[in-house]
């Protein structure tokens, strides 16, 4: 197989499994964010071990950056390529201001602290921007591959 499909095929697979755990979140916003605070901390259990998903945005950085590197003659499929970057690095942004903070104070939604409400928005509405950009990072991805020019794709 070639560098670039490789790397596209990497880069789209990796955003793709990103993307599925972010709309997760975002389709259970509503259903969730209303509830009182034992249902709300029961309920956040479910996602123990969902970390391993840092495996997987490693996987998603690497290949984006290939596939911007592998690009550097075709200069559609690389802006493309770094609009893809950029959503991730937005939706890291995001995740390290809003959503981590949140695990932290809340020990990972063991721990009920006084502001947990406030914790509780900041960790929905955080998770809920950060798919916003995961989509735009798949949809700019997509984009790229199929803008490739015939001569790409080595």
């Amino acid at each position: 197989m070639y560098p670039m499909r490789r790397g596209f095929f990497a880069a789209l697979m990796s955003t793709a499994v990103a993307l599925s755990g972010a709309l997760a979140h975002l389709l259970a916003l509503p259903n969730k964010i209303g509830l009182e605070r034992d249902a709300y901390f029961t309920v956040q259990g479910i996602y123990r071990g969902w970390d391993l998903f840092g495996y997987v945005l490693a996987i998603q950085l690497v290949s984006i950056i290939a596939v911007i590197v592998l690009a550097r003659h075709d200069r559609q499929v690389r802006l493309l390529a770094i609009a893809a970057l950029v959503s991730l690095v937005a939706t890291q942004a995001v995740f390290w201001t809003f959503t981590y903070p949140a695990n932290v104070a809340t020990n990972n939604w063991t721990a009920v602290p006084d502001d947990w409400e406030t914790l509780r928005r900041n960790w929905e509405y955080s998770h809920a921007t950060g798919a916003v950009f995961q989509l735009v990072a798949m949809a700019t991805l997509v984009m790229a591959a199929l803008m490739r020019r015939s001569s790409a794709l080595t």
